[in-house]
């Protein structure tokens, strides 16, 4: 698997001289974060964390892989994952706990190989009560990013934890079998985080953050397309049907 993501990614860069963005805002006060109350972040079950985003009062969308026990490989139970919209500083503006979660149906944790493993990684969580407060607003999606499309992403992460911070100035570097490769400046943690398209001020997730890569140097993001796959998981969601995998293996992140 390594070596064909690793190909994959060396022809994308290959055919760009754009190098990662770094730069970062951090959201640290509600006048920071104004906007951005619908992203929050998923305690996954007291271990760890990672970042999801509303697309409407009861849904929040994330990477699938963040769902499985990284060594195990088996599904986490829902009732131990919380999401916390527009979490800072210890306190949340809302608090969301879990009543069911669907993965795509043909996203295998630790058994897809290349960018398979990337291209299916998404998941849909319900949340129990409907998070409806003022200054959090659910997300719409778009459809496909083109190559040099103006992205941004707003995720947590290692070091930057307790409060969510802002990348408005990274861009697509290449597609490939509904993989984007980007700019964008992730780390652990940030899996699952909404990547956004600017048309104006019509602010729209376009993609999620499966992982992060670093090839022969140069470091890149990597993230899932939605359209159709998103489609698959709120079909899933909405027949409350939830694939068991047992597969183990796997990591939070992937790099070649």
């Amino acid at each position: 698997m390594a070596r064909i993501l690793t190909l994959f990614l060396t022809l994308i860069l290959a055919s760009t001289a754009w190098s990662q963005d770094t730069s970062l805002r951090r959201l640290e006060t509600g006048e920071d974060s104004k906007g951005w109350g619908a992203v929050g972040r998923l305690e996954i079950g007291g271990r760890g964390f990672c970042t999801g985003a509303l697309i409407a009062p009861d849904l929040v969308l994330t990477a699938a892989h963040c769902l499985f026990h990284r060594k195990s490989g088996a599904r986490i139970d829902v009732d131990k994952i919380e999401f916390r919209a527009g979490w800072r500083n210890g306190r949340a503006e809302a608090y969301g706990t879990v009543r069911k979660a669907a993965v795509h149906p043909d996203y295998r944790f630790g058994g897809a190989t290349g960018t398979e493993r990337v291209v299916n990684d998404l998941a849909v969580l319900k949340l129990h009560h409907p998070i409806r407060k003022s200054g959090i607003r659910p997300f719409e999606t778009a459809g496909r990013l083109r190559k040099g499309s103006k992205i941004g992403v707003v995720s947590y992460a290692i070091g930057r934890e307790q409060a969510p911070s802002l990348q408005q100035a990274c861009r697509v570097m290449g597609r490939q079998q509904g993989v984007y490769v980007m700019s964008c400046n992730v780390d652990f943690g940030s899996s699952g985080a909404p990547v956004f398209s600017f048309d104006g001020d019509d602010v729209r997730i376009a993609s999620v953050v499966s992982a992060k890569a670093d090839v022969r140097g140069q470091k890149v993001s990597l993230g899932t397309g939605l359209g159709s796959a998103l489609d698959d998981v709120l079909d899933a969601l909405s027949r409350d049907t939830v694939a068991v995998n047992r597969s183990v293996g796997g990591a939070k992140f992937v790099k070649p």
